[in-house]
């Protein structure tokens, strides 16, 4: 992203971010809410345009590539999917369809292996056990585990989780954690991007990080250059300290 800006109304959700993500980062989108952590994903993720400034995704400049040639190359798992996907449908199918650019079943005829690949990324995730359940009767961490494997289903280039950890407890988030680190650290997973308001949530293996505060870029770069007290204070509008043990992040707030 080059100078970019989203503008609503009278308001800039996003405004002058400059962000570049190579092949091999693995980021996490850090900010309060209303910092335009969502927008700014959704733009990566091909689901919308910016006021002003240049998009450049997976070497394709926006304005300039059929969406439907590069979407495919995005994974995408974000809950604003959850009002497209028939809540009656099975949860390999909500898999499976992804394949396909769809988010219901209709009359596609799916291959055996369309329906081997969901399985399989299913079971990665920890979803096997209720693959044939309909997704309405999931819980929040089955749901997140059954959306993030659907955005695998196209073997994309970049990887986009919008807040994967929130909404669940502390065994879930912790869980969810855990498999998105051995994600990360493989070689062969693609980019991965992530948004999350709590640095706990930052699973290992995520190398960098991008800090939006009131929709403006506060800092970009390797997590140890980012991450600290005085841009995350910068960040929120309140004094943090940062802490971290291992590959672990976590913030409490500073007296001082």
């Amino acid at each position: 992203m080059a100078d970019v800006g989203v503008r609503r109304g009278q308001s800039w959700l996003l405004h002058n971010v400059n962000w570049t993500v190579d092949d091999v980062d693995r980021w996490v989108v850090v900010g309060p809410n209303g910092a335009g952590k969502t927008t700014a994903l959704s733009i990566a993720a091909t689901r919308m345009f910016p006021t002003m400034g240049t998009v450049s995704i997976l070497g394709e400049r926006m304005g300039q590539v059929d969406i439907a040639d590069l979407r495919p190359r995005v994974g995408f798992a974000s809950s604003s999917l959850l009002r497209d996907i028939p809540m009656h449908e099975k949860a390999a199918d909500v898999v499976m369809t992804s394949a396909y650019g769809v988010t219901g079943r209709w009359r596609e005829a799916y291959e055996a292996q369309d329906r081997a690949r969901a399985h399989s990324l299913l079971n990665d995730w920890g979803a096997s056990s209720f693959a044939e359940r309909p997704f309405a009767s999931l819980s929040e961490g089955e749901r997140k585990r059954v959306l993030i494997a659907r955005a695998l289903m196209s073997d994309p280039e970049l990887l986009l989780l919008d807040e994967p950890g929130a909404g669940l407890d502390l065994a879930g988030r912790e869980e969810l954690v855990g498999m998105l680190a051995t994600f990360a650290h493989k070689p062969d997973s693609p980019t991965l991007v992530l948004v999350t308001h709590h640095l706990e949530e930052i699973p290992p293996g995520i190398t960098h990080a991008l800090l939006l505060g009131q929709g403006q870029m506060v800092a970009a770069g390797p997590l140890d250059q980012t991450l600290t007290n005085q841009l995350l204070s910068r960040t929120f509008g309140m004094n943090f300290d940062v802490r971290r043990i291992g590959e672990r992040w976590s913030a409490v707030t500073s007296q001082s």
